[in-house]
């Protein structure tokens, strides 16, 4: 199993970004995937979260923001994420199971600063 992150970079507050996490070894639309950020000196926090039907849920702190996706013919899962803030700033790691295992890609960093 392997989680490719893409897609982070430096924006400008107010900006906007999406993440890409490549799948393989496992099934995006037959397993829950996840975005999580941890942010430097910080523990590693839920982002977002999209089921195996398709239901959504992102924190509150990013809530009306952020919106996580997927894409089932590229098996990859998105993370939209609009008005950023310099809170914002973090690496991102996309997250799945397959049964009881944990996968974790290996993180995109995401810098929003003027």
């Amino acid at each position: 199993v392997q989680l490719v992150e893409s897609g982070g970079g430096l924006v400008q507050p107010g900006g906007s970004l999406r993440l890409s996490c490549a799948a393989s070894g496992i099934i995006a639309s037959r397993n829950a995937m996840y975005w999580y950020r941890q942010a430097p000196g910080k523990q590693r926090e839920f982002v977002a979260a999209l089921s195996r039907g398709g239901t959504t849920n992102v924190a509150d702190s990013v809530k009306g923001r952020f919106t996580i996706s997927r894409d089932n013919a590229e098996n990859t899962v998105y993370l939209q994420m609009n008005n950023l803030k310099p809170e914002d700033t973090a690496v991102y790691y996309c997250n799945g199971f397959q049964g009881a295992t944990a996968y974790w890609g290996q993180g995109t960093q995401v810098t929003v600063s003027s």
